[in-house]
């Protein structure tokens, strides 16, 4: 039965996106903000919370405590040990997952409606009632220590720490949200339950629903779940100052293939020219087989097999950024055809085809996120957090329909940097050397 349970709910996930999305604003008795969308048709919820702050509220010579309290919370809660939480969750046929960014630490569940009080109960034991017992601690910490050691071999994430050391200074982003190996196995028990007060709080939390459940009974269940939570968190951090200072480090790694990690400054999203940076990124290096970048340094020259850019736009920090992969030999080339493109499109813009193809694709690929009240949960938590209004999902499109050739190439020459344009290389790049003081 169980069996049969789970994989109704994997069948509901995957449902066909729907053409409107109503969300209703509510706000419950004890204070709490919330979206709904309220949808009966099948007897399932799915639940997103966010709590603003993320890995950057990591305490000095803490490194790693948000990440690593946050993968200890289905270890076991109230009187639970975490066996017993993970049969209880599993006989409810519910599912629950906690996840740290650098800006963010999430908590999604979803849930059958005839187990919802049950599992909204399990849920709150490990939100407000952690045990963090310390072989629990010790056996996850053992985890995140592995996955350290395996990062210092790869060259990709050599390239990406090096590139946030680099690029992010003093700042918490300048480090893996993971830790080190010194601050995570320095890490105590009182440490992560100081880093749960610090990052589960009232004053930082959105929340989103989607599913088989009133506005009535979800304002109930979100003042029992989160109720008893810190009123306020530990303080957010200072915007980073950004230093991309153009050119190229390169950081000695023996590997045959080299990877190069790059990035400008960036936009906000608030900015009025977002979305047609939007487009241009989508056009330069965001569209896949489509993009210039694609085609100049895979399909013309064959120096990768992939290269891409995407706009970055976090709390403290705007990038834009992207990454290569290529042979030692053949890197450098592979970075003069990306800095010779920077320069290409910044003073010869994009093409009325290029702009009419990308928008196409933007606006044909959108309505396909909303494939079930997962993925529609998740949006609409992230539009509360990027402040935008409840129809944004409506007028969306309509937003990227109105840049214009004139709009985005006036942004392109702008926006686009090749002065500011800083590469972070990892292998044995032949005619490659660190050109940053």
């Amino acid at each position: 039965m169980i069996r049969f349970i789970i994989t109704f709910i994997a069948l509901l996930a995957a449902l066909p996106a729907r053409a409107e999305v109503g969300i209703q604003e509510l706000t419950t008795p004890g204070g709490i903000n919330t979206w709904l969308v309220e949808d009966h048709s099948i007897p399932f919820v799915a639940l997103e919370l966010r709590f603003r702050g993320g890995a950057a509220l990591d305490l000095p010579g803490k490194r790693g405590a948000t990440s690593l309290m946050m993968a200890t919370l289905e270890e076991g809660s109230g009187e639970l040990d975490s066996r017993g939480f993970a049969r209880s969750v599993e006989g409810l046929a519910a599912s629950f997952s906690y996840d740290t960014g650098d800006d963010v630490v999430s908590v999604s569940a979803k849930m059958l409606t005839e187990n919802r009080d049950e599992a909204v109960t399990l849920l709150r034991a490990s939100l407000v009632e952690p045990r963090i017992e310390q072989a629990d601690l010790d056996r996850v910490r053992g985890q995140v220590i592995s996955i350290i050691q395996s990062d210092l071999k790869d060259p990709r994430n050599i390239s990406e720490r090096a590139f946030d050391t680099l690029v992010f200074g003093d700042h918490p982003y300048s480090s893996s949200r993971n830790g080190t190996l010194e601050t995570v196995g320095a890490l105590t028990r009182e440490d992560l339950f100081e880093a749960h007060r610090n990052a589960l709080a009232l004053d930082r939390v959105y929340v989103s629903a989607v599913g088989d459940i009133t506005a009535d009974e979800l304002t109930g269940l979100l003042d029992k779940l989160l109720g008893d939570l810190p009123a306020s968190g530990g303080p957010l951090p200072e915007d980073a100052e950004i230093n991309l200072p153009g050119g190229v480090m390169v950081v000695d790694f023996d590997t045959p293939q080299s990877v190069a990690t790059f990035a400008q400054p960036g936009i906000d999203r608030d900015d009025d020219d977002f979305f047609a940076a939007y487009i241009l990124n989508h056009i330069l290096g965001g569209g896949g087989f489509e993009s210039r970048l694609m085609t100049e340094v895979r399909e013309k020259r064959g120096l990768t097999y992939g290269v891409y850019s995407y706009l970055l736009d976090m709390d403290s920090a705007q990038v834009w950024m992207g990454s290569v992969a290529s042979a030692n030999d053949r890197v450098a080339e592979a970075i003069e055809v990306i800095q010779a493109e920077w320069v290409r499109i910044r003073e010869g813009g994009v093409t009325e085809a290029e702009l009419n193809d990308a928008k196409t694709y933007l606006t044909g690929a959108y309505p396909l996120r909303f494939d079930g009240n997962g993925p529609i949960a998740n949006i609409a938590v992230g539009m509360q957090m990027e402040g935008l209004p409840t129809d944004y999902i409506a007028t969306r499109n309509d937003q990227v329909n109105a840049v214009t050739l004139e709009h985005i190439n006036r942004v392109a020459k702008e926006l686009l940097d090749p002065d500011s344009l800083t590469f972070v290389v990892t292998g044995k790049p032949e005619g490659l050397e660190t050109t940053i003081n």
